[in-house]
């Protein structure tokens, strides 16, 4: 339990003040924002986690934080700073955000898919950044004249022993992770395909791709994309809430 110390201490003044002489003060009020939103949504939708379930998920929260004794379980309170009803409200909050979660976009995430599938794409492609366009451009044409392969390039000019190893090779990358004028190249590839030089700050880059993957909608991607809906979702009503 907390101890009678900390009981005493005023801990909104002491939360705002350090969160003003911090910079956290924005963050602070996005995530009060953040939790009304929320709960006023839910409230609307008469969403309400039953006592079964908050006892189900707790039961869950304890197992995956290994706090399965009584003791872990109060011991982790008290570094937490919380106590038994706190720790029910944070678990009932979590299960209110997941259904509502599901209640507003489950039954959307096949049509956004669809409609959004090339941002889900990715591509496995080999990478060498040069130093210099000279060099890439006379390396570029040298590989596809047949005098050079790309094997023998990234052998020579990769200092990152791994990937030296690999040859280049990076795998499976998202269209997300890479940078606009990467993506757009790369992309628009007929693989197996060596794209020519693409100049960045980081040097320039000599990729071949080997292979387009087109996205398939399993859970992991269906859990990601019903996020992503949330998130949007959540944004457009903060702003709506910032320009009151």
């Amino acid at each position: 339990m907390l101890t009678a110390a900390l009981q005493d201490i005023n801990w909104q003044s002491v939360i705002y003040t350090e969160a003003k002489r911090s910079g956290k003060f924005p963050e602070l009020v996005r995530g009060f924002y953040r939790h009304h939103i929320i709960t006023t949504a839910a409230q609307e939708l008469e969403i309400f986690p039953t006592e079964t379930e908050i006892q189900s998920a707790a039961d869950k929260f304890r197992k995956v934080n290994q706090l399965e004794s009584i003791t872990a379980t109060c011991q982790w309170l008290e570094a937490n700073f919380m106590s038994v009803e706190d720790f029910q409200e944070m678990i009932s909050y979590q299960l209110i955000v997941d259904k509502l979660v599901n209640r507003l976009f489950a039954d959307r995430v096949e049509s956004y898919f669809y409609q959004n599938s090339i941002i889900y794409m990715s591509a496995a492609i080999y990478e060498i950044i040069l130093p210099d366009w000279y060099t890439a451009m006379e390396i570029f044409y040298a590989i596809e004249e047949g005098d050079l392969t790309f094997a023998s390039v990234a052998d020579r000019y990769l200092t990152n022993s791994e990937l030296k190893r690999r040859g280049g090779y990076l795998g499976a990358v998202s269209r997300h992770q890479l940078r606009p004028e990467l993506a757009a190249a790369i992309f628009a590839a007929t693989p197996p395909q060596i794209i020519e030089p693409i100049k960045t700050n980081l040097g320039v880059h000599l990729i071949r791709v080997e292979e387009i993957v087109r996205p398939q909608l399993d859970e992991i991607l269906r859990e990601r994309i019903i996020r992503e809906m949330f998130e949007l979702w959540l944004a457009e009503r903060m702003n709506i809430l910032n320009q009151q």
